[in-house]
């Protein structure tokens, strides 16, 4: 391709969307319907959960529990008589209550059941010791008080399920299985919580949440595009783009999951981001292609100039927003790695689509592009384009490059205004509490808090493999006097050791413990030796038992809070009897993750910081620019994550955005994954106005000059696709999953802020101030080009001002 307007240089294969139109659609179109039917089968192959860290000391205990009949169960009964005047203890209620249990246990994907009916040593079936059935259940019933099973009332119980298989196995066991032991069973009124159970809704209400953002989001994009293009056609562009991308995301998404997890939000981020990049990549191409048609050029000539320039930038843009996604794939969570994948396929996929789709329908629909403006009967005088100078943005650009300082010091107190939260923020994991209140995992769990004082996931397991709980019993009492005085523990936590009792405070405050054992279903078999949980291998190796302990610590504190994280580093720093200790639970999970989200970080953001500089270096062969882009994009998104903070840690504004659970931490994940996707977006803006800036600047060598063409021939571009993508992203703020709420604010409200005062302030008193410094490269110098002399372009070539139509674009000799 030859050179035209704006530097085109040779760009090959991109362009066939122009030179081959026809060709281009069908192929498009046969592709469509492939990956709409490989994407109509994803639904069912779409995994939940993965917001822990994998392979963490945690992870590996909860494996030790499990082994030990003591691993967190994955769905929690809380059980109630129907009638008011019948207790948990009547006799008709002991036998009702071990029929449940029987019942549940025989379930498929049941691995063990544990309740305050069933905590005998023996399996909790039939008579032990010859007592029988009366005084077996009198037994079980002293031992499920130990336990912690019947609420403070006197008036409830715990059932404890564990399920067979991954997240996404317990996640549909249990939407199996808790619809039909909910409600009024017999003598009980029975409701559900547990983390398999919140897996469930929240899987539910994702899949209904995304169809609702969508009916909110496309109506309202498209007249946000129709007003902007002035044009009902041209609105359908940035549409046909984010469909195509989505459509062929989902198809690879499903090919996907053939190797590896992928999550059902996945979902979710491809309909908001997919739709976004669409509408960003859709307005810049057509702005460009519509700028060359007012020049006079054929709708050929102008596709192949909005290619080589707007489609140029596009290509790089992706390529920028895929190494930023590509960073979250250092960190141990497959929820994640999941949305890192479903976010470069969805990016890749829009950039393809606008470079070559979409110069096609350009050149096809030619001039009709324009037609249909909704409001062409009303006016008076000519409106301007969506890509014409704007006289606002022309005005603040030449007011900010005369006070640069004084511009420049007041974005900065902005952003470091928005920024003052995020000093506070504190990471965590998702639990029920990411769900509306009145939803029944929800519910239930805050049920669980008010009458049993702590949480379904308030308990830490510690596992002593190496201890003999009759030989050992000295060391073990000793044990639990210790870890019940440490400071972190004292006043937070009450220490079960089963072989010898209860301590708080550093003395034992109950006789002997007993857990709540279970009936297994599986390799496993459980048996209480010596008043602990003892694994035996069943088949084949019967009576050989392996010996060891476990020690649990029930928490009052959230197990969220610093409280518990202190808790959970004093007792891993105790010496433990046998020399070995395996720490599980939620609290234990939730301070191994953030140690990995630090360990891993510094990584991450060092891959982010050394693509990203690359590829603006390559694109503007400048050294200062890319240092200045990436020190503009991280503080306006550090402006993005604090405005989180300050909403839903802090609980501000709940009535604007529907209320929610303002649990006192922002989920881990989501800063991650916002800062990586905002991130690509910020610089995906930053790469269109340095590409018209320095278009400009080549033409004149006029650094001022530049930035002001630039801005404000760009302003109302970015204005228009803020917007747009604010709306697409924003949308999921409607979500009532506090996951996809977070996520979708915080997209917006950085997409905002990076499109209005960084990018129309800040970055040209930033430009400003640096001069002719913003061009310099190794061997270049510091001297302007001189325009008698031409001006170097990317691929190294040069143009002549005012030369911009001295190639025939659509020759031969133009080809790649």
């Amino acid at each position: 391709m030859g050179k035209g307007r704006g530097g085109t240089g040779r760009w090959g294969f991109a362009e066939w969307g122009v030179r081959f139109p026809r060709r281009v659609l069908v192929v498009a179109g046969v592709l469509c319907v492939l990956f709409g039917c490989a994407a109509s089968q994803l639904a069912g192959r779409l995994s939940v959960g993965g917001l822990a860290a994998s392979g963490t000391p945690s992870e590996r205990a909860e494996a030790w529990a499990a082994r030990y009949g003591a691993g967190s169960p994955e769905l929690v009964l809380v059980v109630r008589p129907v009638s008011p005047r019948t207790a948990l203890d009547d006799r008709a209620v002991r036998v009702a209550g071990r029929g449940l249990t029987e019942r549940l246990a025989a379930e498929g994907g049941v691995a063990g059941v544990r309740s305050y009916w069933t905590t005998d040593g023996d399996g909790a079936h039939g008579p032990r010791g010859g007592a029988g059935l009366a005084g077996g259940l009198d037994a079980d019933l002293d031992r499920g008080r130990v336990a912690g099973l019947r609420s403070t009332d006197g008036r409830a119980a715990l059932v404890l399920v564990d399920l067979d298989g991954s997240e996404t196995e317990t996640a549909r066991t249990a939407e199996r299985l808790v619809p039909r032991y909910t409600g009024e069973r017999g003598p009980f009124a029975i409701r559900a919580t547990g983390p398999a159970w919140s897996l469930a809704q929240s899987t539910v209400q994702a899949r209904t949440d995304l169809l609702r953002a969508e009916l909110i989001a496309a109506p309202l994009t498209f007249v946000i595009l129709a007003l902007a293009f002035r044009s009902l056609v041209a609105a359908l562009l940035p549409v046909l783009v984010g469909a195509v991308a989505a459509v062929g995301a989902l198809a690879v998404l499903w090919a996907l999951t053939a190797v590896t997890d992928v999550s059902v939000f996945a979902v979710n981020l491809i309909g908001a981001l997919g739709f976004g990049l669409a509408v960003d990549y859709a307005l810049f191409i057509v702005a460009r292609f519509r700028e060359e048609q007012a020049r006079g050029r054929t709708a050929q000539e102008a596709a192949l100039v909005g290619v080589a320039t707007a489609g140029r930038t596009v290509a790089v843009s992706a390529g920028t927003v895929t190494a930023a996604l590509a960073a979250l794939l250092v960190f141990p969570f497959s929820f994640l790695r999941s949305m890192a994948y479903a976010g470069m396929v969805v990016v890749v996929l829009a950039a393809l689509t606008a470079v070559f789709v979409l110069p096609a329908v350009l050149v096809r629909w030619g001039s009709r592009v324009t037609a249909l403006d909704p409001l062409g009967r009303f006016r008076w005088a000519p409106a301007p384009t969506v890509g014409g100078d704007s006289p606002l943005w022309g005005t603040v650009a030449r007011a900010v490059t005369r006070r640069p300082v004084c511009w420049g010091a007041a974005c900065m107190v902005v952003l470091a205004a928005l920024v003052l939260p995020f000093a506070h923020g504190r990471p965590g994991l998702a639990d029920e509490r990411i769900l509306p209140a009145g939803a029944a995992s929800h519910a239930t769990a805050d049920l669980v808090r008010s009458e049993w004082g702590t949480s379904a996931e308030g308990t830490l397991t510690a596992v002593l493999p190496r201890v003999d709980p009759e030989a050992d019993r000295a060391a073990l009492d000793a044990y639990g006097r210790r870890l019940s005085a440490l400071a972190g523990v004292r006043g937070e936590a009450t220490v079960t050791v089963p072989a010898t009792g209860r301590y708080a405070g550093g003395r034992r405050v109950g006789g002997e413990g007993a857990y709540p054992s279970e009936t297994r279903r599986g390799p496993y078999t459980s048996e209480a030796v010596g008043g602990a949980y003892a694994p035996r291998p069943g088949g084949g190796a019967a009576g050989r038992v392996v010996r060891g302990a476990v020690v649990t610590l029930t928490l009052r504190s959230d197990p969220q809070s610093e409280r518990a994280a202190a808790l959970v580093h004093a007792v891993r720093r105790l010496p433990a009897p046998g020399g070995t200790l395996h720490l599980a639970g939620w609290a234990a999970q939730v301070v191994d993750a953030r140690a990995a989200l630090a360990q891993r970080l510094p990584l991450a953001l060092g891959l982010i910081a050394a693509g990203t500089m690359t590829v603006v270096f390559l694109f503007t062969r400048s050294v200062l620019i890319p240092l200045k882009v990436l020190a503009v994009a991280a503080l306006s998104l550090t402006a993005a994550l604090g405005g989180l903070v300050f909403v839903f840690q802090d609980g501000h504004l709940r009535s604007l955005l529907g209320d929610f659970t303002v649990i006192g931490t922002i989920d881990m994940t989501i800063p991650l994954l916002l800062f990586s996707v905002a991130f690509g977006l910020s610089v995906d803006y930053e790469l269109f106005l340095l590409s018209r800036i320095q278009e400009h600047y080549r033409e004149t060598g006029d650094n001022t000059a530049a930035i002001v063409h630039g801005i404000s021939r760009t302003g109302r571009l970015f204005t228009a696709a803020a917007l747009a993508v604010a709306v697409a992203m924003g949308a999921l703020a409607s979500s009532d999953v506090l996951l996809l709420k977070e996520l979708g604010v915080g997209l917006a409200l950085a997409v905002v802020v990076d499109a209005t005062v960084v990018r129309g302030v800040l970055v040209p008193s930033v430009m400003r101030l640096a001069g002719r410094a913003n061009w310099w490269a190794p061997g270049r110098g510091r001297r302007a080009p001189d325009p008698r002399h031409g001006y170097p372009h990317h691929d190294g070539s040069s143009v002549m001002p005012g030369h911009a139509d001295v190639t025939d674009l659509t020759s031969p000799s133009s080809r790649a």
